[in-house]
This record gives structure tokens, sequence and C-alpha cells, in this order.
């Protein structure tokens, strides 16, 4: 019974233990305590919920992947205040497209963070995963260095969560308005920046991703969007389906209609999508021709030495190899002699080999024929 008992004991602990070695660490705190002469003012107020942090853009914070928000008041030695939202979300591509939702035109670039934008007493910036948004009561000489200081102790993510989307990267600078790129992963984003095409049409439920951006040209503003598909078979069905839809005679229901669907443009580069709306048709189509995918390869696996590859490391291997032959074959030839030697000591004289079977074989040449003649030349006189 007692045996029993302490079974049962022993199989709760390690199970137990089990349950905590897979145990998920719990998340790093968003917001320090202190940072560039700031400290903090009560308990941050700490939420998952995303109506939390923007109650009507709930459903947009959720298509970028939002996990956690806290929002705290920072007071300094001469007695300022400074109120902050820190938003996390799970990867950096996701803190990338809330940052370029927030920013506004009129707003100033900052170099805070990986980006940042100012207007007045805000400013808005991103780090890895978390979208810091501050507002302060009073404006300093040092108020920029102060965020910066607080955008190094920010948590950051691990892995290819760090990675930000290479699909903005398409967006070209000639004509550019500034502030104006948008990057949306979902319907609800989409319908937020009044893009040219519908949702339904873009598909998301394929893995779609979207950049649009205001561009400037001769013939007034115009819209560039990109669609970036998984595949370029998946970006050919989904130009198909577009050109359909524009080319129907009576107008399609009203959630895939296209607005303006005669002026748009569009064409497909690998495995995106190049929309054009507004704008003169010859600034159109030069706008239209001005993206063009470019297929990149990344080398991802890791960069530390490797043993195997080590020039070193084969030069001491071929060295120590032949340090073994070189003690293998010592061992041989002393073996093959000190066998015949112990012979010779260790057994009886009759049981010994005969020592003329034991020596070589020698021609004696430098002794004369046995009956005292000279040898005669094989050479012609």
């Amino acid at each position: 019974m007692r045996f029993l008992r302490f079974t049962v004991v022993l199989l709760g602990a390690l199970a137990v233990g089990r349950a905590g070695a897979f145990a998920v660490a719990p998340a790093k705190a968003l917001l320090p305590a202190q940072f560039g002469g700031w400290k903090l003012a009560g308990s941050p107020a700490l939420s998952n919920d995303p109506a939390q942090a923007d109650p009507v853009n709930a459903s947009l914070l959720k298509e970028y992947g939002f996990t956690d928000i806290a929002v705290a008041t920072y007071a300094s030695d001469d007695g300022r205040k400074l109120n902050l939202k820190a938003a996390r979300f799970a990867d950096a591509s996701g803190a990338y497209g809330a940052f370029t939702y927030y920013k506004m035109p009129q707003m100033l670039k900052e170099t805070i963070g990986d980006q940042g934008a100012s207007l007045n007493e805000r400013v808005i910036f991103y780090r890895g995963n978390v979208l810091v948004d501050a507002v302060f009561d009073r404006l300093s000489a040092m108020s920029a260095a102060e965020l910066r200081d607080l955008a190094g102790v920010l948590p950051l993510p691990e892995g290819s969560n760090r990675n930000l989307p290479g699909l903005p990267a398409y967006l070209p600078r000639d004509g550019y308005i500034k502030n104006t790129a948008k990057y949306v992963v979902g319907p609800a984003g989409l319908e937020k920046i009044a893009a040219p095409l519908p949702a339904q049409l873009v598909d998301f439920n394929s893995g779609a991703e979207v950049v649009l951006g205001k561009f400037n040209t001769g013939g007034g503003d115009a819209t560039l969007m990109l669609i970036s598909y998984p595949t370029p078979q998946m970006a050919a069905e989904h130009l198909r389906r577009i050109d359909e839809a524009r080319q129907q005679k009576g107008q399609p229901p009203d959630s895939a209609a296209i607005p303006n669907a005669e002026t748009l443009l569009d064409r497909r580069t690998g495995p995106m999508l190049v929309i054009v709306a507004g704008g003169a048709q010859s600034d159109a189509n030069s706008l239209l021709n001005s993206v063009n995918y470019e297929a990149n390869v990344t080398w991802n696996q890791p960069v530390s030495p490797n043993k195997r590859d080590n020039i070193g490391n084969i030069v001491f291997n071929a060295l120590l190899l032949c340090g073994i032959l070189m003690g293998f074959s010592l061992v041989a030839g002393l073996a093959f002699g000190g066998v015949r030697i112990l012979a010779r000591r260790l057994l009886p004289a009759n049981a010994s080999p005969d020592s003329s079977e034991m020596e070589f074989i020698s021609l004696h040449l430098e002794q004369g024929p046995p009956d005292g003649r000279k040898p005669e030349s094989n050479y012609l006189n």
C-alpha cells in the first residue's frame, strides 16, 4: 500500500514538472518603471482587449495581430507629465501596419525607434512589435531623446517576428506624397483607407497583403495599390477576376463594385498586382509600369562557425590521423620483432626454430669459385 501511494505521488510530481517545463514564459512588461528622467506615476493599466486601445478601430487592431496594451502616466522632476500607450502585436509587421494607419500626412518625421512621427505634443513610433503613442503636456528640447531612451528598453520579439514586410519597399519614390503609405492585411483596414478595390476582389483569405500610397503626377493625384499573393499563379487568377468585374456591363453586387472602373489600370508582375486609380492616362501608365517584382534569395541559415567547415580543424584531424597511423606502424613493428625475440628466449632450444632457418639467404659474391679459377668475363674484348 505504501509503495502504491509513493508511486502515485512520484507520477504526480513528474507530471507537474513536465507541465512546468513546457509552460510558456510570461511576456515581458511593456513599459519600464523609469526612463530618460521620467518616473512611473502609479501602476500601468494592462489589457488584452483591443477596444481598450482604440474603441473605433478594434477590428483593425485585431487584423494587425494585437496582443496586449499598457497605458501609463509618467512624471518628471520639473513637474511635466507624459501619457503613454504601448500596444504589442504578434510581430513587427503588425506594429508597422498600425503605425502607417495612425500616421497622418501633416506629421513630421522623427528618428525614434524603427520609425517615428510627431504632431505638436503627440509622438508615435514603433520598435519591433510595439507601437507607442506618447502625448506630452509640455515639450522640451530633450523630448525626442527621452523617447529614444524609452525605445531602447522596449521588449523585442524573437526570430522572424522582427522581420518587416517587404511589400512597402516596392512603392516608387518619385512623386510620392509623404505619410500616405498604408499597409493593411485585412478587410477592415482596406475599408478605412478608401482603396480603389473592394476586399472581396482582393481576397485576404488567400494570404494577400496590401500597401497603398498617394502620388502627385502631372495630371493630378493618383493612388497606387500593390497587392501581394503567395504565388504568381494566385496573382494571375485574381487579376482575371478583377478584369472580369471591370468589364461587366451591369453593375456587380455592391460588395464587389469597383468605383471608377473605367479609369482603373492594372497589371501583374510576379506574385504582385499593381493597381493605379486617378491621374492622367499617360501619367497613370508611367506609374503602373514603375513597379516591377524582383525575386530575392535570402540565406537564413545560421552563420556561426561550423566545425566541419573550419580549415584548422581539417588540418588538425589530418595530423591526428597521421599520428594514429604512425603509432599503429610502430606497434606492429615492435610486435613483429618482439615475438621473435621472446620465442628465442622463452621456448626450449628444440622447440625454437633452427637458427639456419631464421637467417637471411646470402649469395656470398665476394668469394671466388670453389676450384680457385678466375671467372671469365661476359664482355667482349
